[in-house]
């Protein structure tokens, strides 16, 4: 017999893109699973530390973030102190079930955290928390 006569043809090697696919689908899918969808924050805040803090996260508040110097955010924006007055102002007349939620630096003087607070009780929102990690 002579090797010359019959040669053995090599099949390409294939691959299975089934099974990848569903891997990638897979690792995916518990990626969103297990993502934190946190709220972007602008203002570089650390809160004071609080041993028996609670979860702050709460439905249906508005957020009012203040730095150590003073500089305010109201729900995200940069504000005035008269801007949170009349953002205030503009949330009490809708409803006065609303939370408030005061985010600031443990730094923050007392001063400004008074003052916000002030605003918001003369427009009725007496349900203020202070937020802490």
């Amino acid at each position: 017999m002579s090797s010359g006569l019959y040669q053995k043809r090599r099949r390409r090697p294939e691959l299975n893109l089934v099974p990848l696919i569903d891997v990638l689908v897979m690792l995916i899918f518990f990626a969103f699973v297990t993502m934190q969808f946190r709220q972007a924050t602008t203002m570089n805040l650390t809160l004071p530390k609080v041993e028996t803090a609670g979860k702050s996260e709460l439905k249906d508040s508005l957020t009012i973030s203040i730095t150590k110097v003073g500089d305010l955010a109201f729900n995200g924006k940069a504000a005035k102190m008269d801007d949170i007055d009349r953002l205030v102002a503009q949330v009490g007349q809708v409803s006065k079930d609303i939370t408030v939620l005061i985010r600031s630096d443990e730094e923050t003087p007392l001063h400004f955290i008074t003052e916000v607070m002030d605003a918001c009780r003369k427009q009725g929102l007496n349900k203020i928390r202070l937020q802490a990690r």
